[in-house]
């Protein structure tokens, strides 16, 4: 069973690749609309750092906060956001704590702010009127509160794969060269791509390491590699076709590369709703109109471990 969806997965995966031959930045330039800056040198204390609101005291903010000049306002839990503080608001909250955030936020200054958080965000950004809100995807790491962050460079990215979107996209990646490591930014299509596959690499190799407890992302890519490709395939198929997009080939390489790199990170199926659950409701919706379950492999794998 478990070859015949990865044969069915695979064709599909096919059809909503390209070949990377045909372009050399790894995801498609629409005309002269599209801007891809890359960022990337050791610690600076000459770099600019735009003072921000840094909503989110763990790891990550600490993080940020100590790359800039010490003009930041760092905002804890259950502290409301500055009105006349000007500049980008960074939110370095769990997803389940972006609603609370929005609420202590004046609505005069929701178009300043600029969400870290891993998953899939736009429904949640659509229903609270923030369709093109600032993304940041972190590709890096901060082990421990306080330590500084490792970048998340790999042998198929040797340039790093942090990447920034929105109107203060520049700010931040100004921010992030002033600690050490690099960042892109993006325009929406080509952010939207690399949003999609970090998503595919979360909901992959965490799924997977669920069916084995105890399983880091290391051991994933490297002991259960036959079943994350077959789970990559179908979901880069099934994100594909649902937002029109066409991913660069390779990315399972790019992915388990990624996860070399951050090989000894412990795997869980964490933030369903904002997760595995963005490909769970394209199975429920897919089914329910009577048609073929896109995603069978990830359905499957969700009830064997008693997520739904």
């Amino acid at each position: 069973m478990a070859t015949a969806l990865s044969l069915s997965s695979s064709s599909l995966w096919h059809h909503y690749c390209k070949p990377t031959s045909r372009i050399a930045l790894g995801f498609k330039l629409k005309s002269t609309l599209s801007t891809t800056i890359t960022m990337s040198a050791a610690p600076s204390t000459t770099t600019k750092v735009l003072p921000a609101v840094i909503v989110g005291g763990g790891r990550v903010g600490k993080a940020l906060q100590d790359m800039g000049n010490g003009e930041d306002v760092l905002v804890k839990r259950g502290e409301p956001v500055p009105l006349d503080f000007p500049g980008p608001i960074l939110v370095c909250t769990r997803n389940d704590d972006l609603e609370a955030v929005l609420e202590a936020t004046p609505k005069s200054r929701w178009s300043d702010l600029v969400f870290f958080q891993n998953g899939m965000l736009e429904p949640w950004f659509q229903s609270k009127g923030l369709g093109d809100a600032d993304q940041v995807l972190a590709y890096f790491a901060v082990a421990k509160l306080g330590e500084p962050p490792t970048d998340g460079k790999t042998d198929t990215n040797p340039e790093g794969l942090t990447a920034a979107y929105g109107k203060w996209a520049s700010a931040i990646a100004s921010r992030l060269l002033a600690g050490g490591l690099s960042c892109k930014v993006l325009d929406k299509e080509a952010f939207e791509k690399q949003m999609l596959e970090k998503l595919i690499w979360i909901c992959a190799f965490m799924l997977v390491g669920a069916r084995h407890p105890g399983a880091t992302v290391g051991a994933v890519e490297k002991e259960y590699r036959s079943e994350v490709s077959s789970l990559i395939a179908e979901l880069a198929a099934a994100a594909a076709a649902e937002k029109g997009v066409v991913f660069e080939e390779a990315m399972e390489d790019r992915l388990c590369a990624y996860s070399r790199a951050v090989a000894h990170f412990p795997t869980a199926v964490k933030e369903f709703q904002w997760r595995n659950g963005w490909f769970y409701a394209l199975s429920e919706k897919a089914l329910a109109a009577g048609m073929p379950d896109p995603c069978p492999l990830h359905t499957a794998w969700l009830k064997e471990i008693k997520v739904v």
